[in-house]
Formats: C-alpha cells, structure tokens, sequence
C-alpha cells in the first residue's frame, strides 16, 4: 500500500480554484472531508504561481482546510513567500507540512531547503535540474546527489524527503519515461530511507481522454513494483485508488511478471488482463505507443 496525496484542491478546478478566489469555504471543505473519507492519506493545496495575494490565500486555504481534516498537506506553489505564510500558520496533526516541491537548482534549494529544519517540515526534492528535465535515469541521479548532499549540509534527514523523478508522458516521450521507471527502480537503494512520489497523470497527459485512465492505473502498477511510496493522483478516482491500497493484487502481479520480462501469453485472459498486459509493455517501450495500441 503506498500513500495517497490527493491532487483535487486545485487553483485550476473550476470547483475549489473559484472558491479559492472567492474565498468561499464550503466547497473547499466538503471536498477535504470527502478525501479524507475517501482513504487519502494527505491532501495537495495546489496555488500554482499564486502572483497575486498568494501568501493571503495559502494561509487562508491551509486553515480553511485544516479546520475539516487531520490529513497531512502538501503545500504546493512556486511563490515562496505563499509557501511561507502557509507553512507559519500549518498544525500538525497527523504530519508535518510537505514542500510540494523544491527543485534541484542551487537557487531553489538554497533559498528553500533551509525552510524544512525551521518549519519542522518535509519536502518534495523534484528532479528538475539547471537544464529542466532530466533525459534519462544517469541525469536523475546527478541531481539526486546534489540534493542529497545540500540536504545533509543542512541537517534534513532522507527519512524527510519525499524524491519526485518527475514523469514524462508516455505519448510523447515513451523513451524518455524508461528512465524515471528505471530511476524509480534504483532510488531506495541510492537514498536509502527516502520517500518518494511523482504526479501519475503526467503519463497520460496527451492521449485520448478514454485511454488516460488505463495508462495510469498501469503505470501506477509499475511504479509500486519499482518502490514508490506515495503518489499525487485523483482522490476521487475509485479505480486508482484499489490499486493504491493493495485492491487489485491480480493486476499488480500481472504487470510485476511483463516488468520482469516474461513474455504473457493473453489468449486466455480477460479484456481487462489483456489490455493491462498490453499497457505495460506500451509503458515498458517493449512495444510502440500509439493510440490503437489496445485494438492490436
């Protein structure tokens, strides 16, 4: 069972973004008592840039919220004095804070990282370096080391650092996503004691909205196979959340043994079986996306 970080509060819902604005708690509450009810295990409060009033509304959101549920929260903005205010007026309950999310530039972790010890909080060390995205699982790990290494001059222990390889889209980038699997594969042995997590929707983003779905209820498999810990996902999506919580074991096991190359004869199997095998291997790169992989 990994951790589930619901991403629904979000500027850019047209439900909680305008309540957000409005500054109109209901809706913002309803749905942080529903996710909690749901099995989230922490909530993400997603401003995005927050250019305007951001500190005022992150720690109204963070109260809003924390008024309704015990859950942890993910604070999520890349306006630093918004994180601030948030995390100065954040109760623990359940959990700290987490930093959603510090990149692996020397500017962010220097004026960022040193939040972590202060606020007794934890963080979200995102594979993003100097250069963006990083294009395979050698590069994820230089910026890896360079986080580790900041975190160690600092005092944060990897028990507090939530890593995100950042996942690319499959549709697109199907050659580039082997590296965050095989960087995922490799990350408890390289930070031993670490968390991890990533945004699961980043796989689908660009192919059809009837296969996104499958694409990352799959994926999701393949990432628990390889030792995630938590992901940022749809807390309301019931199907994401079976295999979140350890509900579909039969497909979990069914994608572990094309993970693990066996070749899986699908004569027999059920449509569902069929088409996550045959995800898999679209997401392994053992075949060639396209949007007809499925019908093949």
């Amino acid at each position: 069972m990994i951790k589930v970080v619901a991403e629904n509060i979000n500027i850019m819902s047209k439900y909680t973004g305008a309540a957000m604005r409005e500054r109109n708690p209901k809706p913002i509450q309803e749905w942080a008592e529903k996710l909690t009810e749901k099995g989230a295990d922490l909530l993400d409060l997603n401003l995005g840039p927050a250019r305007k009033g951001g500190p005022e509304m992150m720690q109204w959101l963070v109260q809003t919220v924390q008024e309704v549920t015990h859950l942890p929260l993910f604070l999520d903005t890349t306006n630093n004095d918004a994180l601030v205010a948030g995390l100065q007026v954040y109760q623990v309950k359940d959990g700290p804070a987490v930093i959603n999310s510090i990149m692996a530039t020397p500017e962010r972790m220097d004026l960022q990282m040193p939040l972590v010890p202060k606020y007794g909080c934890e963080m979200v060390g995102l594979m993003w370096g100097p250069d963006g995205i990083p294009r395979d699982e050698n590069e994820r790990t230089l910026l890896l080391d360079s986080m580790m290494s900041k975190a160690a001059e600092i005092g944060i222990p990897l028990e507090s650092i939530w890593f995100d390889p950042i996942v690319v889209p499959v549709s697109s980038q199907q050659q580039e996503l082997q590296g965050c699997t095989t960087f995922m594969q490799w990350l408890p042995d390289l930070a031993p004691g670490c968390q991890s997590t990533c945004g699961l929707s980043n796989v689908s983003n660009g192919s059809p909205d009837d296969l996104r779905d499958i694409l990352n209820q799959v994926y999701l498999c393949i990432l628990k196979k390889n030792g995630i810990t938590s992901a940022i996902l749809d807390g309301f999506d019931d199907a994401i959340l079976k295999i979140a919580h350890d509900q579909e074991t039969d497909l979990e096991n069914l994608v572990a043994r094309v993970v693990d190359g066996e070749e899986v004869d699908i004569s027999g199997l059920g449509k569902r079986e069929a088409d996550f095998v045959k995800t898999a291997k679209v997401l392994l790169a053992h075949s060639l996306y396209s949007h007809s992989w499925l019908e093949l």
